[in-house]
């Protein structure tokens, strides 16, 4: 009996997924350059809308990055889609660095061209810069090439300490889940003259700080695109904050209609004519580069 080649005996995510029925064999990734930090600040300054959307596995990360997402974001939210949790609090450092990795092995076995970014869960960054640091190292450790905090204010020289140590960081202003008790809920950040104008204070000082790019989460949509306007070397990216920041990112289960709860109004389900979970992704992302979503009307405040 001949040996298999190592090749043979290990087909890629695309032969796989082709066999089953999951994406075709090219993908969107073959005709794109690679997604780097220097490459989002161009998208950035050339004014190309960044999609990013959430994964949690190895074989959900390569479909979207085939289906031609640049960011995909390794979420706390994992907490309540995959682990039944009623908020993000409760996500450990572990959970964060196991899901990072199989993300992270996913989009190696794919030949990925996408950035991958890693949430830092509660916990795990507050109680000072070195644990922040050692917290971040892990999940780059684990694969992934940026991490993501909530907060402003206190966080800014955190995010100072981890960007002059080599970590990239994407920071989160608005709603900020892991704060969603002392919040009083999910509830729309920034409506108030003052609170919008200490929103954008802060997303100042996590610019100037180093931070690559902004989750705003639940912002009206008239305070996030003028923050949008004034941030020029941080890119924002919207979640319920209207049409005009920088880029767009969704959770995966919410896009595709599969969530535990109630819909979010600032989401679409993409699952509606697309027929199967690639052409849903493939939708998400042709409807935030021509900028068809999100509808203002519809999906921010």
């Amino acid at each position: 009996m001949t040996q298999k080649t190592a090749n043979s005996a290990q087909p890629s995510i695309d032969s796989l997924a082709s066999a089953y029925g999951t994406l075709p064999p090219v993908s969107v990734r073959s005709q794109r350059k690679p997604v780097s930090l220097p490459r989002l600040r161009e998208m950035h300054q050339q004014g190309e809308k960044i999609t990013m959307l959430t994964a949690y596995d190895a074989t959900f990360a390569a479909v979207a990055d085939a289906a031609g997402i640049e960011c995909i974001l390794v979420g706390d939210s994992l907490g309540m889609v995959c682990q039944g949790l009623t908020s993000t609090v409760g996500v450990s450092l572990e959970t964060m660095r196991h899901h990072t990795e199989c993300v992270a092995n996913g989009l190696r076995r794919s030949q990925s061209t996408a950035w991958l970014i890693g949430d830092l869960p509660f916990g795990s960054y507050h109680e000072s810069r070195e644990q922040a640091f050692r917290s971040a190292s892990v999940l780059m450790q684990a694969g992934a090439h940026m991490v993501k905090l909530e907060g402003g204010g206190w966080t800014t020289d955190i995010v100072r300490f981890l960007v002059e140590r080599g970590i990239p960081v994407c920071a989160h202003l608005g709603l900020t889940p892991q704060t969603v008790h002392a919040l009083g809920g999910y509830r729309v950040q920034g409506k108030t003259g003052e609170s919008a104008a200490l929103l954008k204070q802060h997303a100042h000082e996590l610019q100037d700080a180093g931070a690559a790019m902004v989750v705003l989460e639940m912002v009206p949509a008239a305070v996030a695109a003028a923050l949008t306007t004034e941030l020029t070397r941080c890119a924002t990216i919207g979640i319920g904050a209207g049409k005009d920041t920088a880029g767009q990112v969704l959770v995966l289960h919410d896009m595709l209609g599969i969530n535990l709860g109630k819909m979010p109004r600032f989401v679409r389900n993409f699952m509606d004519d697309a027929g199967n979970v690639r052409g849903a992704m493939e939708a998400y992302v042709k409807a935030v580069k021509e900028g068809s979503f999100p509808v203002d009307a519809l999906h921010a405040w």
